[in-house]
């Protein structure tokens, strides 16, 4: 019985990992009260405790966007370098400057750079220069190539884990010789490099097979012959290399980082049998466009052609890596050049990526991908959630957590509200109007801490991560006829928001309090009413149902998925007659967030939070729905333990409600 592997005198024959609130979920199979003592006595009975992070793509890989200064740089992206070891790939996103790559074998401060094909160089020794690994992440004690002042940087971190990333340094023999390594799978690209000497990286890719070389810092085309991997397939203990500068020459020292590829043996995530990974190949059609499904949507992208001379491009999640553009911020591995030098147009969804443009019609691509994170349903309301009354105006409002999702509402002035996405790009929409969304570089969220980057003193943010069990958003193109949209939210969503993004079109929700056969709509008062939004069918684990409505031929839209996520989120009903007390089961303090709408008739859809007060007096709120300044005379909700309780002002009916727990 090792730590978190929950098989041990299980009666069932599947291996099933705990789900949903760690800290309160079962193992599941037939245990009798002895074996679960011994268990809980060894730390093995599932816990929030002892909940591996290496269970999860966010344990093992991080991309992380800073800005350089002048004196020390710490960089908390939480992969335990120290005690696991792994990769870090730097580059300025600003100006012409190398890639800087550092890792765990050869030690902090030494350097590779992929664009070109220069030999390890000891930063650790240059004047004033100190790189260090951390338990949480990384850190310098001055300004380098890797800091600069005032520049913008994105870094990589690869952690080693099997079957997903190893690290190995070797000696070249000049001759085929067999490499061990701990990656515990078939490796599906394995890049390597001489570290004493000026020579080429080499590339193996599965996908092209043990005869063929790609070069990481060189556009050219693949490379044919038996010296670079002496015509092996490489297995789950060993790697095979020969005598090519690449390789394997005689006497040189290398250093090799191996990529696994998962294909459904993964193991990560809930419940424990997921990929993360993936290195693969498509061909483009004569129109230079593709459609690559992997299983799950990715977070990062290395994209090379592979029968012809093009640059390997760089893709993350966190810049450029969208649903709907990539927006001219391509890093092209093979090259020193500031961010936005790529051509290639890729978009992701939910199962995987397609290209836009910019890849060359007939050509084989080669790629490997990461699995997007938040595949761990959250135990805390402030790993997922975030708000702030924006006062100081600035570079863009705050939430404190890395926001794929953001409304902003002017508190004092009869303004509209704004929703940003992540996946949607540079673009915003406005839950108060069906308008068409707006093009915004002043959406973009290229940032750790929030959404915007453009001044707006005065509002009030609220800001949403995607997680499982709790948060999802989809953009999806209609059909025009019933059909099913994949989405990653891992439980059925209880509420949906839908919204058409290219034209007028209301906001239409879907509640599971109210049924698969009615609807509303969030920028309006309206009640919820007979409807085929949903063709009738309630959403599972895995997809959301479409009927009329929402589903327009050829139309792009974007849906938002809620869910309740114990102690973190509620999704619920109530009926309100005189005053109510609410439940959301939360510990603690009043919510952070709580929506309301009547459902039986008219009504608005109410928002109030901490930050502006739910006090046992008025409550400011605004409504989602309308433009109007904040209403600050009217006392609505009041504190109440494990939730929140209505007053008589509250209209008596029937409500749904979305409640967010307090935040630190």
């Amino acid at each position: 019985m090792t730590t978190r592997d929950f098989t041990a005198n299980v009666i069932s024959a599947s291996k099933v990992v705990p789900d949903g609130n760690f800290k309160d979920s079962k193992a599941s199979g037939v245990w009798d009260i002895n074996e679960a003592l011994d268990l809980i006595k060894g730390g093995n009975w599932p816990n929030v405790a002892n909940i591996n992070p290496a269970a999860f793509v966010d344990g093992v890989f991080q991309t992380h966007l800073y800005t350089g200064s002048s004196g020390s740089k710490t960089i908390t992206n939480n992969i335990d370098f120290s005690n696991k070891g792994g990769l870090l790939w730097i580059k300025n996103r600003e100006a012409t400057q190398s890639h800087y790559l550092f890792d765990t074998e050869r030690g902090a401060g030494k350097g590779l750079r992929t664009n070109g094909s220069f030999a390890e160089y000891d930063y650790g020794s240059s004047s004033g220069f100190n790189h260090q690994f951390t338990s949480t992440g990384f850190s310098f004690n001055t300004s380098d190539g890797a800091v600069n002042n005032g520049d913008d940087f994105v870094s990589w971190a690869f952690r080693k884990q099997p079957k997903f990333f190893d690290i190995v340094t070797y000696t070249g023999t000049g001759s085929a010789q067999a490499i061990a390594h701990n990656l515990g799978s078939v490796p599906g690209m394995i890049i390597t490099k001489a570290t004493g000497i000026a020579y080429n990286w080499g590339v193996f890719h599965r996908s092209r097979g043990n005869t063929k070389c790609l070069t990481l810092d060189d556009t050219g085309a693949e490379q044919t012959g038996s010296e670079f991997w002496n015509n092996t397939d490489p297995t789950s203990t060993h790697f095979t290399v020969k005598n090519a500068n690449q390789t394997g020459d005689s006497g040189q020292a290398y250093v090799a980082y191996l990529f696994a590829h998962n294909d459904d043996d993964g193991g990560f995530g809930e419940p424990g049998d997921q990929d993360i990974i993936k290195c693969g190949s498509v061909t483009a059609d004569g129109s230079g466009n593709f459609t690559e499904s992997l299983g799950f949507e990715p977070q990062f992208i290395l994209f090379k052609a592979a029968n012809q001379a093009e640059g390997w491009e760089i893709f993350d999640g966190m810049r450029n890596l969208t649903a709907v553009r990539f927006y001219n911020t391509g890093i092209e591995a093979d090259s020193s050049a500031a961010e936005g030098t790529g051509s290639k147009n890729l978009q992701i969804n939910a199962d995987g990526f397609a290209s836009t443009g910019g890849v060359s019609a007939n050509i084989i691509y080669t790629y490997m991908a990461i699995r997007r994170g938040g595949m761990q349903t959250p135990t805390t309301a402030s790993s997922v959630f975030g708000l702030q009354d924006y006062t100081s105006g600035g570079d863009g409002p705050v939430t404190g957590i890395v926001t794929d999702f953001s409304i902003i509402r002017d508190r004092d002035a009869d303004a509209a509200n704004y929703a940003a996405t992540r996946l949607l790009g540079n673009s915003y929409l406005t839950p108060m109007l069906p308008n068409a969304e707006v093009s915004s570089n002043g959406a973009i969220h290229d940032r750790m801490d929030g959404a915007w980057n453009t001044s707006f003193a005065g509002y009030m943010i609220w800001g949403w991560q995607r997680a499982r069990g709790y948060f999802d958003v989809v953009p999806y193109t209609g059909t025009g006829s019933d059909r099913t949209v994949n989405h990653n939210l891992g439980v059925a969503p209880e509420m949906i928001w839908a919204k058409r993004r290219n034209n007028n079109g209301d906001w239409v929700v879907y509640h599971a309090g109210v049924g698969n056969d009615k609807g509303s709509k969030l920028n309006e008062t309206d009640a919820f009413g007979s409807e085929d939004y949903w063709n009738s069918t309630d959403p599972t684990s895995s997809v959301f149902t479409l009927g009329g409505g929402v589903n327009d031929n050829n139309v792009p839209y974007v849906a938002y998925l809620f869910a309740t996520a114990a102690g973190v989120s509620k999704v619920g009903t109530f009926t309100q007659s005189g005053a109510t007390n609410v439940s959301c089961s939360f510990t603690g303090d009043t919510p952070a967030l709580i929506i309301l709408k009547r459902t039986d008739s008219t009504g608005n859809w109410y928002i109030l939070d901490s930050v502006r007060g739910i006090v046992a007096g008025n409550d400011p709120h605004t409504y989602i729905n309308e433009s109007n300044p904040e209403i600050s005379n009217v006392d609505l909700v009041d504190p109440y333990s494990g939730g929140f309780a209505t007053t008589s002002s509250l209209t008596n009916g029937d409500y749904i409600f979305y409640a967010i727990a307090a935040v630190s």
